[in-house]
């Protein structure tokens, strides 16, 4: 861990990218903050320092709160700042937290703190497709801490039981860039019920340091994040370093990987090789041979999961927060990033990314042996490469080469694209067998089925008109 106190960047006010930078965010460079990169249990420790000093106030926003042993240990902080008169906000999202008992939040009740929750609403499906995937602690409207750290025993390691912790990044921000950090809280608080009140609000902060931060707000259909994302990716000149949990790039964000790789730009990419979501780890190794033809690099993490979330852009962009470069991330929920433009953050960060890369295994392309009057109809990128694992501690021999991963990799990647033509296949031959069997049946399903739609629709619409949305379901002005 180090503590940072970096210098401005020097740049000026008024340049393109800066401007475009802005307006992509949603809000100016904010100066006057001292930054710490935190990795791993560094960021929990962290969390547990801001909980105990705080004086005022604490706003406490995760996606996963588990009700385990590191989840009560930090129940019981929140509970021990309460009862010493803080102000204890906690807000969480009610899929990410499924598997907690109702007793954990009613815990936070008895003992002070504020609870609310982002919900499920059956009734109402792509309303539940926003979710609130953001990890934010802030303490005062002083310090505050983002990332991608969850609470739960994956992220504080079991040692007792040999589970080392997932690998993650957080980065602590001390002055006014944190009560910036604490609007988005209140802001999301508001919409899910009364705002916070004036009295209960965070002082306002001081300066104490000199960096510059950008507070990345990602809200639904705002897609900030992912403009900042494309705006990064093509404007890299010398080197874009991506570390991500669960990257599924969506198609122009995929194309600018490719466009900077083919430009001679440093592009490098570390995923995890063990996820908790196998499916989208398979749609991720899909991508791998256009990047990998390209000249972008990729990597896979050989450790406990990689949770990471962090994007380095040349020597002075750093991204850090909640968001995966994956379309629920970057269009469907609520987000938590910051973006500085700091070349010594830019060092530390890439140090870590150096250091990550020596327990990963490198994923290159091999010659392919298919028969020759199948390759003459294939493109010649499919037909001459496939993607192969290399491991950078051991120079294996062309026979370990094709027995190990490579083949499986390459196995995983067109098994993807396999089940989702074959799950497309059985689809469509069974609903065109069942209006050739049964017409009139099927006919009167679809009817039932529309009806159906077309009354919830109707419902919708004569209560909005009556009534308005339901309380905070506007879009948020601020920031836009």
């Amino acid at each position: 861990m180090t503590v940072l106190t970096p210098a401005a960047a020097g740049r000026s006010p008024d340049a393109p990218l800066d401007r475009a930078l802005d307006r992509a965010c949603g809000a100016r460079p904010i100066p006057g903050n001292r930054v710490r990169h935190l990795t791993d249990v560094e960021g929990l420790e962290a969390i547990r320092c801001l909980i105990r000093e705080a004086a005022r106030v604490v706003h406490f926003e995760n996606y996963i709160i588990r009700d385990d042993g590191t989840g009560r240990e930090f129940a019981s902080l929140l509970s021990e700042a309460a009862g010493r008169g803080v102000s204890v906000r906690v807000l969480y999202d009610a899929f990410g937290c499924r598997g907690t008992r109702a007793a954990y939040w009613e815990r936070l009740r008895r003992a002070g703190a504020e609870v609310r929750r982002l919900p499920v609403r059956l009734l109402r499906p792509l309303r539940s497709l926003r979710r609130d995937h953001r990890k934010y602690v802030g303490a005062d409207g002083q310090r505050a801490l983002v990332g991608g750290l969850c609470i739960g025993d994956e992220w504080a390691g079991v040692p007792e039981r040999r589970r080392l912790p997932w690998r993650d990044t957080a980065v602590e921000v001390c002055g006014p860039a944190a009560r910036a950090l604490d609007f988005t809280f209140e802001r999301l608080w508001a919409r899910l019920g009364p705002p916070v009140p004036e009295a209960g609000r965070a002082v306002r902060s001081e300066p104490c340091g000199s960096a510059a931060v950008r507070v990345v707000e990602g809200v639904p259909e705002r897609m900030r994040i992912y403009r900042v994302a494309e705006l990064l990716a093509a404007s890299v000149a010398s080197r874009l370093w991506i570390t991500d949990a669960y990257l599924v790039a969506p198609a122009p964000l995929f194309a600018a990987l490719v466009a900077a790789a083919r430009d001679e730009v440093d592009v490098r990419v570390l995923v995890p090789g063990r996820s908790d979501v196998p499916a989208v780890r398979a749609f991720t190794r899909v991508g791998y041979r256009e990047l990998l033809a390209a000249g972008v690099r990729i990597w896979e993490w050989r450790g406990p999961m990689l949770h990471a979330k962090t994007v380095i852009a040349d020597d002075r962009w750093v991204k850090v927060g909640s968001s995966n470069l994956n379309v629920p991330s970057l269009v469907a929920n609520y987000e938590l990033d910051i973006l500085l433009d700091d070349g010594a953050l830019a060092g530390e960060a890439a140090a870590q990314f150096r250091h990550d890369l020596a327990r990963a295994v490198e994923i290159t392309l091999r010659p392919r042996r298919i028969p020759a009057r199948f390759a003459r109809r294939l493109p010649p990128a499919v037909a001459a490469t496939g993607p192969v694992a290399r491991d950078p501690t051991h120079a294996p021999s062309p026979a370990e080469v094709s027995q190990r991963a490579a083949v499986t990799l390459r196995h995983v990647a067109e098994g993807a694209r396999r089940s989702i033509a074959g799950a497309a296949l059985f689809a469509s031959l069974g609903i065109g067998s069942l209006f050739a069997l049964a017409p009139r049946v099927m006919g009167y399903l679809v009817a039932l089925v529309s009806f159906w739609v077309a009354a919830r629709a109707a419902a919708q619409f004569f209560i909005r008109r009556r009534y308005g949305d339901e309380p905070g379901s506007t879009p948020p002005t601020s920031g836009a």
